[in-house]
C-alpha cells in the first residue's frame, strides 16, 4: 500500500472546493507517455493552473501501471524544478470495477473514477458505494457517473446517450457517498461526437453542433447545491488541427467537437472537472504528420515527438486560460 501523500500528490477535495468558488474548472488530461505529461505540466506550471493528471484502463495497459505512477511522482518534481509546485492529482478515468479502483488507490492514485453507469440503477449504487468506502479509508476522493456518453474513447464503448436524470442525483450521491458526479448533457467521447445530419450551418458552412442540455445541468444544481459536477467527452476538436492532419495525409472526416464557448458556460457553474483527451490526440498528431510529410528523411523520434509535445504544450495553455478558466488558480 502506498499512500500518494508520499508521491507529494493531492486529492480533488479542496482543489474542486476552490473551483467551484471561483466559478472555473480543473483541466483533466489524459496521459500515456512521457511527451504528453511534459506538455501537461509544463502549461500548467507556466499558466500556474491546478491539473488532474487522467488515466484509463488502456493507459495502464498500454505504458504499464507502475511507470505510469512514478511519471506522476516525476510530475510533481518536474512542476517544482519548472518554478512553481502546482496541486497535481493522479486520477483513474472511468475505473469500471472495484478491484481496479483498489488496485490504483494502492498505488497511489489520489483520486479515482468508478463507472457504473453500464449498470442498472441499483447497481451502480451498490459498486459506487463499495469503491467510496475502500478509498475515503486512505483519503481518495471518488468520482461516480450518472448518465451514459455516446462515443468511443480506449475501452469505454456507447452507441447512444442516455441523459442524466436530475431526479436521480440527490438519491444517487446520498446513498454512494461520492465526492463529484459526471452527468450526461450532450457531451460524447472521441473525435466524431456528432454527425453533419445533427448540426446546422452558420453563414461561412461551418458545421454547429446541437447545444449542452443546460437545462438538466441546472436542474441538477438545484438538487445537489454546491455539489462538484464533471464534464466527460469535452473536446472541442479544433478544426485547425484537423486540417493539418488531413492535409498531411489523414482520414478524418465530420470530426465535430464541442463549442469552447459553451465549455466556458460549463466551467462558469458548478462543473469543477472537465476531461480532454481527444483534442491532445489530435494536437499530437496533426504535429507528427506534418514533420513526416514535410521531414521524409527523419527518423530521429526527438525530431516529431518534440513538436508534438510542443503543440500539445500551447494546446493546454489555450484551455486553461480561454477555456476553463483555472489559469493563475494554483
Amino acid at each position: 500500500m502506498l499512500s500518494y501523500k508520499e508521491l507529494g500528490l493531492v486529492n480533488s477535495r479542496e482543489i474542486f472546493k476552490k473551483a467551484f468558488e471561483g466559478k472555473y474548472a480543473i483541466p483533466a488530461f489524459n496521459f500515456n507517455n512521457m511527451e504528453q505529461m511534459q506538455a501537461i505540466i509544463q502549461a500548467c506550471v507556466e499558466e500556474k493552473s491546478p491539473v488532474i493528471l487522467q488515466v484509463s484502463s488502456g493507459a495502464r495497459k498500454y505504458a504499464n501501471q507502475t511507470l505510469l505512477r512514478f511519471m506522476a511522482q516525476g510530475a510533481v518534481e518536474y512542476a517544482k524544478e519548472l518554478g512553481y509546485a502546482i496541486p497535481i492529482v493522479l486520477h483513474l478515468d472511468h475505473g469500471d470495477s472495484f478491484e481496479l479502483c483498489k488496485n490504483c488507490i494502492d498505488m497511489g492514485f489520489s483520486s479515482v473514477m468508478i463507472d457504473g453507469s453500464h449498470y442498472p440503477y441499483e447497481k451502480n449504487i451498490e459498486v459506487t458505494k463499495l469503491v467510496v468506502e475502500y478509498a475515503h479509508k486512505y483519503d481518495v476522493t471518488v468520482e461516480g457517473e450518472l448518465g451514459v456518453l455516446a462515443g468511443i474513447e480506449d475501452d469505454v464503448v456507447a452507441e447512444h446517450h442516455t441523459y442524466t436524470q436530475p431526479e436521480d442525483v440527490q438519491d444517487f450521491v446520498s446513498k454512494t457517498g461520492v465526492d463529484s458526479l459526471a452527468i450526461s448533457i450532450g457531451t460524447s467521447h472521441g473525435a466524431n461526437k456528432f454527425t453533419p445530419a445533427q448540426c446546422t450551418r452558420d453563414a461561412d458552412g461551418i458545421l454547429i453542433p446541437p447545444p449542452l442540455r443546460f437545462d438538466i445541468l441546472e436542474e441538477v444544481e438545484k438538487r445537489i447545491p454546491g455539489f462538484p459536477i464533471v464534464l466527460h467527452g469535452a473536446s472541442s476538436v479544433p478544426q485547425d488541427q484537423v486540417a493539418i492532419i488531413n492535409k498531411y495525409g489523414g482520414a478524418l472526416k465530420d470530426a465535430i467537437g464541442i463549442p469552447e464557448d459553451q465549455l466556458r458556460r460549463a466551467a462558469s457553474s458548478a462543473v469543477c472537472k472537465i476531461n480532454i483527451d481527444s483534442d491532445g490526440r489530435l494536437a499530437m498528431t496533426a504535429a507528427v504528420r506534418e514533420v513526416f510529410a514535410t521531414q521524409p528523411a527523419e527518423f530521429d523520434p526527438r525530431k516529431y515527438l518534440g513538436p508534438a509535445r510542443e503543440n500539445l504544450k500551447k494546446l493546454y495553455k489555450h484551455k486553461v486560460v480561454s477555456v476553463l478558466g483555472s489559469a493563475g488558480k494554483a
